[in-house]
């Protein structure tokens, strides 16, 4: 195996649609990110689920509450880039309304909708349409009757809520759906997941609910999702944070990058940096990432301060530098280049060294070898 494949073996699961997005069945894990902007300001909404695109998320939902946001949805719909999930609660006329408007997928769960007759109205509108749900269970909102059955939210509580909706979709022949069991607490989620995962064939749809703000969010989701993900379970994934939701895409792609499951952009190896460093290895790092935010190409650079582990770095990365007094050593595809970098202007020729490599590679069509 190389450094840049993955030893994860994915859970197999069916396979279903979220407008052109395939989910499951091997396809790649998509990245998903919800707007926080009010669904009726149309050109807000609309602008940041162009943010969101732009970050690489794959999928894009939108809380839809009212008749009102149902409209605007509609015009939403009209100007998005990428396939959109509307989130809707409890009324069933709602669902119906986004389903004309051209949804491409129904976060909303049978059994809170009302009676049989509102179910199978719903699940025909999305049949009819080839429009798959999402089942969404949450530990802060199981039912009254599990709460006092169980004690507290379990993994097994999770699973018996999100099962009794599944039922009903089975009930009705349609298993054109997905399923999340989220919750707050890692250990809860990730038990939820390990035993769902064992008893339906759909794929999952993976997040720690209200994770928590951008840096102590992000620890949560990697630790929860890679727990996950590296066991094979799920199919797409939502990084849940109190931040901008760009944010969350963007660490959602280093969570998966971080496995060797999904790379975009440029995959920064850097040492923290000591006394042996050559160079301000951390403001070199961080001008880079800044600079060649704009890179979609999924690219491996080492930035190493010294010899010790340096050269070792840039033999398994597509660019590499290994410092050294004055000028550093430059590699690319693991091969020492004549050519050493000035440190005194280490930004400015490695973002022109990593553009060209990219530049190189688009003109070849080659893609670069990564998992």
């Amino acid at each position: 195996m190389s450094a840049h494949e993955s030893p994860i073996v994915r859970r197999p699961s069916r396979r279903i649609y979220v407008g052109n997005v395939p989910i499951g069945d091997g396809a790649p894990i998509a990245v998903q990110s919800m707007t926080n902007t009010e669904t009726t300001d149309v050109a807000a909404t609309v602008q940041q689920i162009k943010d969101i695109a732009a970050a690489g998320a794959d999928i894009v939902r939108v809380s839809v509450p009212t008749m009102d946001a149902a409209e605007a949805f509609k015009l939403i719909k009209q100007q998005s880039p990428v396939p959109l999930v509307a989130d809707i609660h409890f009324d069933y006329r709602i669902a119906l309304k986004v389903a004309e408007y051209g949804v491409d997928c129904l976060r909303i769960n049978p059994g809170n909708i009302g009676n049989e007759q509102r179910i199978r109205s719903v699940v025909d509108a999305a049949r009819d349409k080839n429009i798959p749900i999402r089942i969404g269970v949450n530990g802060g909102s199981l039912e009254k009757d599990l709460q006092e059955k169980y004690g507290e939210p379990t993994g097994a509580a999770l699973v018996e809520s999100a099962m009794r909706h599944v039922d009903i979709l089975d009930r009705l022949d349609f298993q054109n759906f997905k399923v999340s069991v989220k919750a707050s607490d890692v250990f809860l989620a990730v038990d939820a997941y390990r035993l769902l995962a064992k008893q339906i064939s759909q794929p999952l749809h993976l997040g720690i609910t209200e994770a928590g703000g951008l840096r102590s969010g992000s620890v949560k989701s990697a630790i929860g999702l890679g727990m996950l993900l590296s066991e094979g379970i799920g199919d797409t994934i939502r990084i849940s944070l109190a931040a901008n939701p760009v944010e969350e895409v963007k660490v959602g792609f280093d969570i998966l990058k971080a496995l060797k499951i999904r790379s975009r952009g440029i995959n920064f190896i850097a040492c923290p940096s000591c006394s042996r460093q050559e160079f301000d290895v951390i403001a070199t790092v961080n001008a880079l990432e800044q600079r060649l935010e704009d890179v979609t190409t999924a690219l491996d650079v080492s930035i190493i301060g010294c010899v010790v582990n340096g050269p070792g770095e840039a033999l398994i990365s597509h660019v590499g530098l290994a410092g050294a007094a004055k000028m550093s050593g430059f590699y690319l595809d693991g091969q020492r280049q004549k050519l050493r970098i000035d440190n005194g202007d280490i930004v400015n020729q490695l973002e022109a060294q990593i553009r060209a490599k990219i530049k190189r590679l688009e003109a070849e069509q080659i893609p670069v070898k990564t998992s």
